[in-house]
């Protein structure tokens, strides 16, 4: 289809679990009969993720932000840990309750404390009459951060004027639930340090034993990296061109040695795939929390720990040099030996696999480019610690498989693709070899096709899935399933009026997670907007 058509126009500025409320087992959403098709209000957007937990006991609120966002004006303010839950706490919840009505595109933003990026959103499209929403986060990994005064700043960059209207009225707050006996809930899993880059570089504590990097990576801001996917070499006849196609992965390296390796995760906003009404209920994957990528950079840690600064440098493979759209803030989470001033340790292997990546054009009626590529990654280090040597080996193995076809003009457009992002972490020290097997696998199947009178109509399919398994000894200690699919079917008269649409569509959800820890699985579909089926399946 022709780029002013695909365009979603996503004007944000270029910048764990959580979920929409209203999911989980609270009560369901109320249903109602659908419309004949889209009027002028529909259902608040929801997702069928699980909501976050919350312990039970004393729990404290903080607001962070109140504002109302008109243009790209951050907001600044300040932030004061609360007084009456103590300085270690079992959970911290981040909220954002927003609202906006009228006419509005789809806006990224993002929320820093003290410089550090804690949570990255998109923003849902309105309704005439207004929408509300709200998105819960668990943050307690930023404890650190959050147990000092610093300032506030947020963005959700923004238009408004006589077409569009809508201004974007969020409030974010941090609910604080104490620990008991002032001892944090499973210290391991939270860092004694979060740091951020000081001019590109990073300067951990001497004592450091584990190294985690978060880089909260999104193509957007309008131009084609906000849908990278289906970019093609310059050969080929297509709007949005990228000398050697659309393959993605972003790269951290440690003073310019390859680090780390990611496949991104391939996020439709909610203007994506050409048409709004696909997501006016129901966002796609990750589209509201947009969860950074992780990378263990533990095997580098006896190169950190000199008291030195080193270069920590983030790149995303497959941008057209001097080309911009991608942002990739970066926190680093560190975890520190209490009873050591100075861990010392080694990097003693790394492998870099050569990188593939082959995009093949056939041209004729239907035009199809058909990419294949991937990449390897092992490293492994040591670090000796109080409490012995420690070695983790991380081994990471990226896939990405598409077919791309599209008509003369781009009348029509498909693309079905996989990426896959296969990680082991294993650690040895004293007692059983632990590892972590990771494998997530992210798919996209659809096809938007402009007809006669100008009809739009999209078929989408989206899959976000990861299997996680754990191991002590070789025996298996715990396991997950993730399986969260977004299906959509939208029609509308596409270059009218608003209200001479007449758009239709059915859209649903199914978020599933299951394992050793039980069993959580809830479906949602849409009608015209209208909500018609919430239903568990555990």
């Amino acid at each position: 289809m022709r780029r002013r058509i695909i365009m979603s126009m996503l004007a944000g500025v270029t910048l764990m679990a959580s979920t929409l409320l209203g999911a989980g087992p609270a009560p369901a959403a109320q249903l109602v009969n659908p419309p004949a098709e889209f009027g002028t209000d529909w259902h608040d957007p929801l997702t069928a993720a699980p909501p976050v937990t919350k312990p039970a006991g004393k729990s404290c609120e903080v607001t962070v932000a109140e504002a109302q966002f008109r243009d790209f004006t951050p907001y600044e303010g300040t932030y004061a840990p609360p007084s009456g839950c103590g300085d270690r706490w079992s959970k911290v919840v981040l909220r954002l309750d927003g609202k906006v009505k009228g006419r509005q595109f789809d806006r990224l933003g993002y929320v820093h404390i003290g410089g550090v990026e804690v949570f990255r959103t998109s923003t849902p499209q309105p309704s005439p009459d207004g929408i509300e929403w709200s998105v819960e986060k668990d943050v307690t990994r930023y404890s650190d951060t959050l147990r000092e005064g610093h300032d506030v700043e947020m963005l959700i960059g923004n238009v408004v004027d006589d077409t569009y209207t809508g201004i974007i009225d969020v409030e974010v707050t941090l609910t604080f639930y104490a620990a008991e006996n002032q001892v944090a809930h499973n210290p391991a899993a939270t860092p004694d340090s979060v740091l951020t880059l000081q001019d590109g570089t990073l300067t951990t504590p001497r004592n450091s034993e584990r190294v985690v990097a978060e880089v909260y990576a999104t193509g957007s801001g309008g131009g084609c990296e906000e849908y990278w996917y289906l970019t093609v070499p310059d050969a080929a006849p297509y709007s949005c061109k990228a000398d050697d196609g659309p393959y993605r992965e972003v790269q951290v390296k440690v003073d310019g040695q390859l680090a780390g390796i990611a496949a991104p995760f391939p996020t439709v906003w909610t203007g994506g795939w050409s048409n709004p009404f696909l997501w006016y209920v129901i966002p796609g994957p990750r589209a509201f929390d947009i969860k950074p990528v992780e990378y263990d950079l533990t095997p580098f840690a006896g190169l950190l720990n000199d008291g030195r600064p080193h270069r920590i440098d983030v790149s995303v493979v497959g941008v057209p040099e001097g080309q911009s759209g991608w942002s990739a803030p970066v926190n680093v989470l560190v975890w520190q030996d209490a009873k050591s001033k100075q861990v010392t340790g080694k990097l003693t292997a790394h492998k870099v696999g050569d990188l593939a990546n082959s995009s093949t054009h056939t041209p004729g009626p239907e035009h199809r480019l058909d990419t294949e590529a991937g990449h390897r990654l092992t490293v492994s280090g040591y670090v000796d610690t109080s409490h012995g040597r420690v070695t983790t080996t991380v081994s990471r193995a990226l896939a990405n498989t598409s077919v791309h076809r599209w008509t003369d003009g781009e009348n029509t457009d498909a693309l079905k693709a996989t990426w896959t992002d296969g990680e082991t972490v294993t650690v040895d020290g004293r007692g059983p070899a632990k590892s972590t097997r990771t494998h997530r696998t992210y798919t996209m199947d659809g096809t938007t096709t402009l007809g006669a009178g100008d009809r739009l109509r999209t078929v989408l399919s989206l899959g976000d899935r990861a299997a996680v398994v754990e191991t002590r000894g070789g025996r298996r200690v715990a396991w997950s399933r993730l399986d969260d699919t977004y299906a959509g079917d939208a029609t509308y008269t596409a270059n009218v009026p608003r209200d001479q649409r007449h758009a239709v569509g059915t859209t649903s959800e199914r978020y599933r997670l299951y394992g050793s820890g039980g069993c959580f699985d809830r479906s949602l579909v849409t009608v015209q907007g209208a909500l018609i089926e919430d239903r568990d399946g555990c």
